[in-house]
C-alpha cells in the first residue's frame, strides 16, 4: 500500500509538471496561475502545495526535468574529444538544431525559457542558467575552431573569439528565427548549410 501511494504521489507531480508546462508555454510565466495547472493536471490546488511551494518552485522543477540544447550541445561536444575538431565542430550542429527540431518537449521548455519568463527576483536563476551555457558553448567553439585552424594549417581571417561568437550568432540567428515563425523551414538541414558556408568562408574545406 506505501509503495503505492508513493506512486501515485510521483505520478501527479509528473501530471502538475506536465501541465505547468503546456500552461507556462502557452500563457507566459507571470500570467499562468497555480489554478489553471492544477485544472490541466486534473488535480487539486492542495495537490500542487503538497508537491511544491509555490509557482516558482514549481517552475524551477520543470526546468530541471530537461536539459536545455545548449546543455546537450556543451555535454556533447565536451565528451567528443577524440574526434577531429572540425568534424566535432560540424557534429555539434546536427546535435543541437536536431534537438531542438525532434523533440517537441525540450522545444517547448526551451521556448518558454527565452520568451515566457520575466527574468526577475526568484527566477533571475534560468538567466544564469543561460548565461553558463552560453558561456560553455562560445568556450567550445573557440576550441575546436582554434584547434581546426591549428590542423588544417589554415590562417583565420578574424581572431578566434570572433570567429567563435559569428558561429554561434548564426546559432542563435537560426533558433530565434525558427522558433518564432513556426517552424517555416528544415532547421537540422539548414543549419548545416548554413554553417558549412560560414566555416567555408573561415577558409575550411574538407
Amino acid at each position: 500500500m506505501a509503495r503505492r501511494t508513493k506512486d501515485d504521489a510521483d505520478a501527479t507531480r509528473h501530471r502538475l509538471l506536465d501541465a505547468a508546462e503546456r500552461v507556462f508555454h502557452d500563457k507566459g510565466v507571470a500570467r499562468a496561475s497555480l489554478s489553471e495547472i492544477a485544472q490541466a493536471a486534473g488535480a487539486t490546488r492542495g495537490a500542487i502545495y503538497w508537491h511544491f511551494k509555490d509557482k516558482v518552485d514549481l517552475f524551477n522543477a520543470m526546468m530541471d526535468r530537461v536539459t536545455l540544447p545548449l546543455e546537450l550541445a556543451c555535454n556533447a561536444g565536451e565528451a567528443a574529444c577524440a574526434t577531429a575538431p572540425l568534424q566535432r565542430l560540424r557534429a555539434l550542429v546536427d546535435h543541437l538544431l536536431g534537438s531542438i527540431e525532434s523533440d517537441e518537449h525540450t522545444r517547448r521548455v526551451f521556448e518558454i525559457a527565452m520568451y515566457r519568463v520575466e527574468y526577475v527576483s526568484e527566477l533571475s536563476s534560468v538567466r544564469e542558467r543561460h548565461r553558463d551555457s552560453q558561456a560553455r558553448f562560445h568556450a567550445l567553439l573557440a576550441r575546436d575552431l582554434e584547434a581546426a585552424a591549428r590542423e588544417a594549417a589554415v590562417s583565420l581571417p578574424l581572431d578566434v573569439p570572433a570567429a567563435a561568437t559569428g558561429l554561434w550568432a548564426l546559432f542563435d540567428g537560426l533558433l530565434q528565427t525558427w522558433i518564432l515563425n513556426g517552424a517555416p523551414f528544415a532547421l537540422r538541414a539548414t543549419g548545416r548549410q548554413v554553417v558549412d558556408v560560414y566555416l567555408r568562408g573561415l577558409g575550411f574545406r574538407w
